[in-house]
């Protein structure tokens, strides 16, 4: 089944870029696990048209057995209508759906009938401040028939900054500008239901010692599949998302713990509480590391397994 993590870091390609069909094929940057090609923001009014044209002729001649996961984010509904019928769409993997909020996404869902498109709604409105509205959201998709069909919600980092007003920074992360808090919200109000949430994207090309530290608070927040802007920023955002061996080891060893609690790595390690972020670790691991990361980590023979004392019935 497909889950976020097999998408690694899709690129965002304006649907107008005159390389298309090199690129979703996988020949032109090969460290691509998926791609988004976008006709909304990316691509001006006055080009629609030649953007849309273009998409269509890469896709009827895209390679029907390539590896690289294709995204479309579309423009709005009635551009998604038309691709739909467009030769080539099977091609693709599913769609991204802009703005996303109670007001539409019922609408963008229903054109899903029939199909077996995955989705992945981007929350960027004022809708996404306001918990009241985002809880709602949330009870609507989790009870919606095309609920399997949504692999996670994206967080429109740039959209809700021109909201507030401003540009995101060079000299700090997201989260130590008004969108942490956000973000930390939508976590909050999704995560514990089953919903996987993204990682905003970073757009300065030119910092990568910023992005290596927004990568460690991505994940820290349990964001996923952060997209990159820039095929420079792939590797690094794959890199950033690989799993430790230490992680690795620590899953391994609660899934397969005899006891409630214990000892390892210098941490107490609870069974009860870490199994289910052990078992999204060993899922990801087998996604994000190469095969010499998971067998390091699975053979891994530490000098001791430390567990904490076992409860004598003393105080």
């Amino acid at each position: 089944m497909l889950t976020i993590h097999h998408l690694g870091s899709p690129l965002y390609v304006p649907a107008t870029h005159h390389d298309l069909l090199t690129i979703i094929n996988g020949h032109r940057w090969p460290q691509l696990r998926s791609v988004i090609i976008c006709t909304e923001d990316a691509v001006a009014p006055q080009s629609l048209t030649f953007a849309l044209n273009n998409l269509n002729h890469a896709l009827i001649h895209a390679d029907s057995h390539s590896d690289l996961l294709r995204f479309v984010r579309v423009r709005n509904l009635d551009v998604f209508s038309e691709l739909l019928t467009r030769p080539g769409i099977e091609k693709i993997a599913g769609f991204v759906f802009p703005k996303c909020d109670l007001t539409n996404i019922g609408e963008y869902l229903a054109l899903l009938d029939g199909s077996n498109y995955a989705c992945m709604p981007i929350l960027e409105t004022a809708a996404a401040f306001d918990p009241i509205q985002m809880i709602a959201l949330r009870d609507y998709l989790m009870t919606h028939p095309h609920r399997q069909k949504i692999l996670a919600l994206r967080i429109g980092g740039n959209d809700l900054f021109a909201l507030l007003d401003i540009r995101r920074p060079r000299d700090r992360t997201i989260y130590h500008t008004p969108l942490g808090q956000a973000i930390a919200q939508l976590v909050t109000i999704f995560k514990p239901y089953g919903f996987q949430l993204t990682a905003p994207v970073f757009e300065h090309i030119d910092m990568p010692e910023l992005l290596a530290e927004e990568l460690r608070d991505d994940r820290a927040y349990g964001l996923a599949s952060k997209a990159a802007i820039h095929p420079h920023q792939v590797s690094m955002i794959h890199a950033g998302y690989r799993i430790s061996a230490e992680e690795l080891e620590t899953a391994r060893r609660v899934l397969t713990a005899d006891h409630a609690v214990f000892k390892f790595a210098g941490s107490m390690c609870e069974v009860s509480t870490l199994h289910t972020w052990a078992t999204h670790i060993i899922e990801q691991a087998t996604l994000t590391n190469d095969t010499a990361d998971l067998a390091c980590a699975i053979n891994s023979n530490h000098a001791e397994r430390n567990y904490w004392p076992r409860a004598t019935g003393t105080s």
